[in-house]
């Protein structure tokens, strides 16, 4: 196949990213979302702080990078979303491009729902302070609320498709370049704060200092899924992104980039909640964090709580802070949908837009009745929501199954030598031997790792 671009046509002008930059924040902002807040801090405080970081660092420059670039550079490649990429250099392999494809549409719903439990906290801070939020009860009696957990979905997912309405330049940029910068400001100031408060110290040396005795095969596995989950692969969104981007620009300077965005985000995170949370919950005594929604909006509250006057600015600046992380991912969750219909269907983007956010919609009022009309369905056992299912089924299953198929097709199928000229299009990429080794061996290994260790610890 010759290495300039596939000679299928489109009806639609392909929206184009106005420079690296705003690629690379895109996909930080895609990468950047609620697992590196709520994930990654836990993680760390399971797992021998800077252990676990440590591991977490070689993995993501090594496998994170690797799968990262072949994403990216597959979209650059075809100037697809992800079905039309997998079926326009092999058709019979467009069932991993559809499968890949339903990933963002199961995530979407669900982690819509949740932006509306953290818009929902962020509206009680401003209105009622941190005292009411703090309340035991607070949280499961929203979540439960028939009446406005639907309403605080719909309008975070009103937000959300409004920025995707306004296009890419536009809206996606735009959005990215102001919230960014100011997550980054935020989590810094109040990691600034929380590590001024007393006994804080304690807490951070507890997050930073490697304790090598809690290394463990365990470490690597659930290291390596965090890494997998929050930079956005196997779901669509990298491919969509990549298509989006000019072949002037460098794809390894810019997946580098983008990881370490990631990285950085997630390291501030955990100074941020660690420490916070170190005294709260006796973690010297081996108390464990809760992964997830209860330590965002049980546990941080109460904490937050305890600080006295700032307790209800904190809280606010927190949860501004987890919006906008929130966003920038269910905006770029949104656009990959969005980009699928539209390459499938030829239809315009505004009205690919308007069936996707209709369909995200009624999945999301569908999933979130698992929480008031529908909570006798436990799908996954006793006490576990609809969420719970669509979450493992995407995360957990989907995405692994999809990663594996991406390597078997770009390592054994059409050939390493297809993305290897294509990143070589605009960078030198001596590491190209390398990554080749990753895609065919290392990375189909331990992608069946994460699989198997997801079911079993889901079913054991």
């Amino acid at each position: 196949m010759a290495s300039n671009a596939p000679t299928h046509h489109h009806h639609h002008e392909r929206s184009v990213w106005s420079g690296k930059l705003a690629f690379i924040l895109a996909g930080a902002a895609s990468a950047v979302g609620l697992g590196n807040l709520w994930r990654f801090p836990t993680l760390a405080a399971k797992y021998g702080g800077g252990m676990f970081i440590f591991t977490y660092f070689v993995l993501a420059f090594t496998f994170g990078i690797s799968l990262l670039l072949l994403e990216t550079a597959l979209g650059r490649h075809t100037k697809l979303s992800v079905i039309g990429a997998f079926s326009s250099l092999r058709k019979r392999w467009k069932f991993v491009g559809v499968l890949a494809a339903a990933v963002p549409f199961i995530i979407t719903p669900y982690y819509c729902i949740i932006g509306g439990w953290v818009t929902k906290y962020l509206a009680s801070y401003v209105a009622q302070g941190a005292d009411a939020v703090a309340v035991d009860g607070f949280f499961t009696s929203f979540i439960t609320d028939p009446v406005f957990t639907y309403v605080f979905m719909l309008i975070f997912m009103l937000l959300c498709l409004g920025v995707v309405a306004l296009g890419v330049k536009n809206g996606i940029e735009k959005a990215n370049f102001v919230m960014m910068p100011l997550l980054i400001v935020f989590a810094v100031g109040i990691a600034i704060f929380v590590l001024m408060q007393p006994g804080a110290a304690e807490g951070a040396a507890y997050y930073l200092i490697p304790d090598f005795s809690k290394f463990s095969p365990e470490l690597v596995i659930n290291a390596l899924g965090q890494m997998f989950y929050s930079l956005s692969l196997a779901m669509g969104i990298m491919v969509t992104y990549g298509s989006y981007l000019d072949k002037k620009e460098s794809l390894t300077q810019s997946v580098a980039s983008i990881a370490g965005f990631d990285l950085l985000v997630s390291f501030i995170s955990g100074l941020m909640i660690v420490p916070a949370a170190f005294l709260a919950l006796g973690l010297a005594e081996g108390g464990t964090m809760s992964a997830g929604p209860s330590l965002m909006f049980v546990t941080l509250p109460a904490v937050f709580n305890g600080m006295g006057g700032a307790a209800t600015f904190v809280g606010i600046v927190f949860f501004v802070l987890v919006l906008f992380a929130a966003m920038t991912s269910a905006i770029s969750l949104i656009e990959a949908c969005t980009s699928i219909v539209q390459d499938g269907t030829h239809w315009s983007r505004k009205k690919s837009l308007i069936v996707t956010g209709i369909v995200l919609i009624v999945a999301g009022c569908f999933i979130n009745a698992g929480y008031n009309a529908l909570i006798w369905i436990e799908p996954l056992g006793p006490g576990t929501q609809l969420l719970d299912f669509f979450d493992f089924l995407s995360n957990s299953v989907m995405m692994p199954i999809v990663a594996l198929l991406t390597c078997v097709f770009v390592g054994w199928v059409i050939k390493p030598k297809v993305i290897i000229d294509e990143v070589r299009a605009s960078a030198k990429f001596s590491l190209a031997g390398a990554w080749t080794v990753m895609i065919k061996y290392i990375a189909p290994i331990l992608v069946v790792a994460i699989l198997v260790w997801n079911v079993i610890t889901q079913f054991a």
